[in-house]
C-alpha cells in the first residue's frame, strides 16, 4: 500500500514539474540510443525473462514515459531482437521515451497448435511476464531509478502475438472475466492475473495500449473503464482477423477479433480509442520494421495518439463550455478510468461531439 501511495504522489509531482513537453515525445529529437539488457524476473532466469531497455544517448531528463513493445511469433517463436522490435524502440527512445523490448515465455509449437488450453496458457504466461516487466521498472524506480522513468506513464503493446498479450494484459480486469475453463488454467501462472514471474508488491497498471495487428479473444472484456487504445492493422489480415476469426486462420486456434471489431466495441462503450487501417494489406506489414513504410506510418500514428495522454501535455486551465455547444458524457483519468473533477490531477473530458479536452485544475 505504501508503494502505491508513493506512486500517486509521484504523479502529482510529475504533473507540476513537466509543465510542457518541450518538443519531446512526438518526433525524433535524438540521434542515437543506448541499450541495457536486464533480467526482469526475480523468480525466473534466462532469455525468456530478459528485456532490452532503450534510452536516447545523452538524454538527461528523468520522469520519462515508458513504452513496452512485445515481439510477434504466434506465441511459439520470436525474440526481442527482431527487426521491428529494434526499429520501434529506437524510434520511441529517440523521441525521449524509455522504450522496452521484452521477451516472454513461449509455447511448444506442437502443443500450442493442437490444444486450446495450451493457447490460453501461452497468452496468460505472456500477460504474466509483461506484468512482471512493468513491476520491475516500478520496483527500480523506488530503488534508485536507474532508467529515469515516470512510473505513472507506462504504455504497452506490440506486434501480432505481442499485441495480443498486451491487449489481454490491459483488458482482462479480474479472473471472473474468464470462463470457468480458463479459470481452471490459472494455477499454471501462479493463480492470479498478476502471474508468477515476480516483483510482487508493485503495481502492473498501465496508462494505454497500442496494437500492431493484434486482437482480443472476447470483445466483452472491453469496457468504459479500460485503458485508451490505439491500433493499426491491415484490412486483409487473416492471421489475426481484422474482424473476427480463428487465429492463424486455423479453426484449431482460438478466436481473435482485430481492429475493426475492437474499435467498434470501444466506440459503443465510450472508450477513448483510435485506429489506422491499411486497405487490402495482410498481416506481415510490421515484421520488416522501417523497411515497410506502413510500419513508419503506424509509429507516427501511435506516437501522436499517446502524446495526448502524457502528463506534460496537460493544460493548466479550465475552459467553460456552453451546454448548447456540446455535452459532457464522460470524464476519465490518465489510466482511462471513470473520474470526477478533482484538484491537481490531469483528467480527460469527453464530449458528445467526439472532442476530448485535457484539463488540470490547480488548487
Amino acid at each position: 500500500m505504501k508503494k502505491l501511495y508513493f506512486l500517486a504522489v509521484a504523479l502529482l509531482a510529475t504533473t507540476f514539474v513537466m509543465a510542457q513537453c518541450n518538443g519531446r515525445y512526438q518526433t525524433e529529437i535524438f540521434s542515437n540510443t543506448d541499450v541495457a539488457t536486464v533480467d526482469y524476473s526475480d523468480v525466473y532466469t534466462g532469455l525468456e525473462h530478459r528485456m532490452d531497455i532503450y534510452t536516447a544517448t545523452g538524454d538527461t531528463v528523468s520522469n520519462r514515459p515508458v513504452i513496452f513493445y512485445l515481439h510477434g511469433g504466434s506465441f511459439y517463436s520470436g525474440d526481442k531482437s527482431m527487426t521491428d522490435c529494434i526499429d520501434f524502440c529506437n524510434a520511441f527512445a529517440k523521441r525521449g521515451y524509455v522504450a522496452v523490448s521484452l521477451n516472454y515465455r513461449l509455447a511448444n509449437i506442437i502443443s500450442f497448435l493442437s490444444s486450446n488450453a495450451e493457447q490460453y496458457k501461452a497468452v496468460l504466461r505472456g500477460v504474466a511476464d509483461l506484468k512482471a516487466g512493468i513491476r520491475f521498472l516500478r520496483k527500480d524506480f523506488l530503488n534508485g531509478d536507474t532508467y529515469g522513468v515516470d512510473p505513472n506513464t507506462i504504455f504497452i503493446g506490440g506486434y501480432s502475438a505481442g499485441a495480443v498479450a498486451a491487449i489481454h494484459c490491459a483488458f482482462i480486469d479480474t479472473i471472473s472475466d474468464l470462463s470457468s475453463t480458463v479459470q481452471a488454467l490459472m494455477p499454471a501462472i501462479g493463480g492470479t492475473l498478476e502471474g508468477d514471474a515476480g516483483n510482487d508488491g508493485y503495481s502492473s497498471e498501465v496508462t494505454a495500449i497500442f496494437s500492431f495487428a493484434g486482437g482480443i479473444n472476447d470483445l466483452n472484456w472491453i469496457d468504459a473503464n479500460d485503458e485508451p487504445m490505439v491500433s493499426c492493422q491491415g484490412t486483409a489480415d487473416q492471421t489475426v482477423n481484422y474482424n473476427c476469426g480463428p487465429g492463424l486462420n486455423n479453426p484449431a486456434i482460438l478466436n481473435l477479433c482485430g481492429s475493426a471489431q475492437m474499435h467498434a466495441r470501444s466506440d459503443s462503450v465510450g472508450l477513448l480509442n483510435s485506429h489506422l487501417s491499411f486497405s487490402g494489406t495482410d498481416h506481415l506489414w510490421a515484421a520488416s520494421g522501417n523497411s515497410n513504410n506502413k510500419f513508419i506510418q503506424a509509429i507516427t500514428f501511435t506516437s501522436d495518439f499517446l502524446y495526448n495522454l502524457l502528463p506534460c501535455n496537460q493544460t493548466t486551465s479550465i475552459t467553460t463550455i456552453s451546454k448548447n455547444e456540446k455535452t459532457l458524457i464522460r470524464i476519465i483519468d490518465v489510466l482511462g478510468r471513470k473520474a470526477t473533477p478533482t484538484y491537481n490531477a490531469p483528467l480527460f473530458y469527453i464530449y458528445d461531439d467526439g472532442t476530448v479536452e485535457k484539463k488540470l485544475i490547480v488548487q
